[in-house]
């Protein structure tokens, strides 16, 4: 018996330290994995997002102008609502569903979510707040009822972007796609400033805990880290300015039956881009539109960022700068331009528009001239070489750089270096390529590059980093802020052009605009302004087509180089493949001169008024405007002399 009743006992005690040993594993060894178990029958958290950053215009730009944030994007509070289906009786399901679906439209989809196994599943998305104030004032009363925990039906606050000024800056801004990524409830950017600037815009998300029984009524809602606040970011573009341009863009293009187009507006001394418009708009609040159609995708690119095209005729300032910094002719020369034939060229000869014997470079600049570029392009070239050339088009005025602007999607552009090949074997730099890229051709640019380059003649010589961004503020949770950018504290340029070289260039450019000009429809009425046309056929296949153009007009104004009035900007207006044909009296659509150049004059003028800059010229004026008075202008003699001393080399 003994026997037996120890046997028993050990057995017990055998029995009990297995109950003890597993019951060890249980709450010491494994404790942390069941309790997660447990809680997670009845606890969950949500993540939350704080509210997205805001852009802001340039509101100081004009002078007194009040300097009153206008935001360029809202964030508007939005409501997802979602569903615990294991906190619901199967029994109240479809009801559920019904009354969803009568009161705020919600689609057959939600009977099938209700009978999910899981804790958390979204019903709706983007719900305002009378539809929140609606579904809760019902869902608490019948939840009550029913003896269902309240928060089995449940919101979590959101953030969508709504646009006040609808399609301005679409290109720019881009947005936030609707549905975020199911992991970590972030939103996806479209593009532009909304990609390149995401980090800092979207905050950090904070954090939701959630718990329920299904069998007793155990509630808790409660936030356990607080979200934050993504950093606003304060632009260098106006949207009063940005609203001209895009205006005026849109006319043009339409009125010369152009395919598209875009134009950039930068101050050149700081490299403030005051607007950066393009056409066909994009507007972000309909993003879906754009990328779900193949053809009108596109317009969802910034193209003066992210399309290189040849330059034609604006290249020319560019080429005289170069070879007056090399020293290889005056401003005055008379040099000869009947020359047709240069090395590498005798089956592609290059010409004018109109013969022309001989000219100096003021009159290159009025005339266009093909053939004077190319001549003293020929003397850079023998007395420096193709390196040097090349460096002063890439280092001096930044071509075939980025700009470093903030815009995703840059592209570098093109220009041609001695000695590499292309990749069909042919070597980029050969014995004609200097005389081509003289006029803008075999060479490649963005709209922004030709800004950057084009605001060394405006400010007297520097080369400048374009940006879109003057300052990045971070809100702190407990209030102030905190600066992470200041483009003031950035600010910097390198003196690439004597003040020389300066003044000869825009002294050319001026007469552009001017009576035997080619770009007099550019002129802006009461302003002095310089600039250039410039016109290339765009490749189609591999070779050039005489019925496809990229047309432009770049310049500045007021552009007398004044200290006292320096250019209050430069800009570039770009139609892109402007309608074939002839108007009347024999004019060429297609011409820069035709399409590009009012819409610069028209947004120059304009922007200049709305800037309340005084007046630097007293020509241009409508017929009987008291303020006209051309004689008064410093420039007319000028044009007089010159026009008479071409008359007297072209014997016309």
């Amino acid at each position: 018996m003994k026997q037996r009743l120890l046997f028993v006992a050990l057995g017990l005690f055998f029995l009990f330290s297995l109950l003890l040993a597993q019951y060890f594993k249980i709450q010491i060894v494994e404790g942390e994995k069941w309790t997660k178990q447990a809680l997670g029958q009845h606890e969950f958290v949500l993540k939350e997002p704080g509210k997205r950053g805001t852009f802001y215009s340039n509101a100081a730009i004009k002078k007194g102008h009040p300097e009153t944030p206008q935001p360029l994007v809202f964030d508007v509070t939005k409501f997802h609502l979602f569903v615990d289906p294991l906190s619901i009786p199967v029994s109240y399901r479809e009801e559920i569903a019904n009354e969803l679906i009568a009161r705020v439209g919600l689609s057959e989809e939600v009977r099938g979510e209700l009978e999910k196994k899981t804790r958390s599943r979204r019903l709706a998305i983007w719900l305002n707040r009378d539809d929140k104030e609606e579904i809760s004032e019902w869902w608490l009363s019948y939840a009550k009822k029913n003896k269902i925990a309240r928060n089995a039906l449940f919101f979590v606050t959101d953030y969508q972007r709504s646009y006040p000024f609808g399609k301005l800056l679409g290109q720019i801004l881009h947005t936030i796609r609707d549905f975020k990524d199911e992991t970590t409830q972030e939103g996806y950017p479209t593009g532009g400033l909304e990609a390149y600037y995401n980090d800092v815009l979207k905050g950090k998300m904070g954090k939701r805990k959630l718990l329920r029984s299904p069998h007793h009524h155990l509630e808790i809602d409660k936030v356990i880290e607080e979200p934050e606040d993504g950093a606003d970011i304060y632009l260098t573009v106006n949207h009063c300015i940005q609203a001209i341009v895009e205006e005026e863009l849109q006319k043009g293009v339409i009125a010369c039956g152009g395919k598209g187009g875009w134009a950039a507006m930068m101050d050149p001394f700081t490299g403030e881009i005051l607007a950066l418009a393009q056409y066909p708009f994009f507007e972000p609040a309909n993003y879906r539109d754009f990328f779900n159609d193949q053809l009108r995708v596109e317009d969802a690119k910034t193209k003066a960022v992210t399309d290189a095209f040849e330059l034609g005729s604006i290249m020319k300032p560019i080429s005289l700068a170069i070879a007056l910094k090399a020293g290889v002719f005056t401003p005055e020369e008379k040099i000869e331009t009947t020359r047709s034939i240069f090395p590498g060229r005798g089956s592609h000869p290059l010409k004018d528009p109109r013969l022309h014997r001989f000219l100096n470079m003021y009159m290159a600049i009025q005339k266009s001239s093909n053939v004077f570029m190319a001549q003293i392009i020929d003397r850079v070239i023998k007395t420096k070489g193709n390196e040097w050339y090349r460096n002063e088009l890439t280092e001096t005025f930044g071509l075939g750089q980025k700009t470093g602007i903030e815009l995703p999607g840059e592209t570098t552009g093109k220009v041609p270096q001695p000695g590499k090949l292309h990749p069909n074997g042919t070597l980029e730099w050969s014995v004609p390529t200097p005389y081509s890229l003289s006029i803008g051709y075999n060479i490649m640019a963005t709209s922004l590059q030709l800004l950057r380059a084009y605001a060394i003649f405006a400010n007297g010589g520097y080369l400048i980093q374009p940006t879109l961004v003057s300052k990045i503020v971070k809100p702190l949770p407990k209030g102030g802020e905190m600066v992470l950018f200041d483009s003031r504290l950035e600010l910097g340029a390198l003196k690439v052009l004597e003040d020389s070289i300066v003044r000869e260039v825009v002294k050319a450019m001026k007469y552009t605009t001017k009576v035997g000009g080619f770009g007099t429809l550019a002129a802006v009425n009461g302003y002095t302004e310089a600039g250039k046309t410039g016109t290339a056929e765009k490749v189609q296949g591999n070779s050039y087509c005489k019925k496809s153009h990229i047309s432009s007009f770049i310049g500045f104004a007021p552009a007398n180089l004044d200290p006292k009035h320096p250019p209050r900007f430069v800009l570039i207006v770009t139609i892109d493949e402007p309608e074939y044909k002839f108007l009347e009296g024999g004019i060429k659509n297609h011409m820069a001169s035709r399409c590009a150049a009012p819409v610069f004059g028209e947004i120059a003028a304009r922007t200049l008024e709305y800037l309340g800059e005084p007046h630097d010229d007293p020509f241009g004026y409508p017929p009987g405007d008291p303020r006209s008075n051309p004689e008064k202008a410093d420039w007319m003699q000028e044009r007089r002399d010159l026009e008479q001393l071409y008359k007297q080399w072209n014997h016309t």
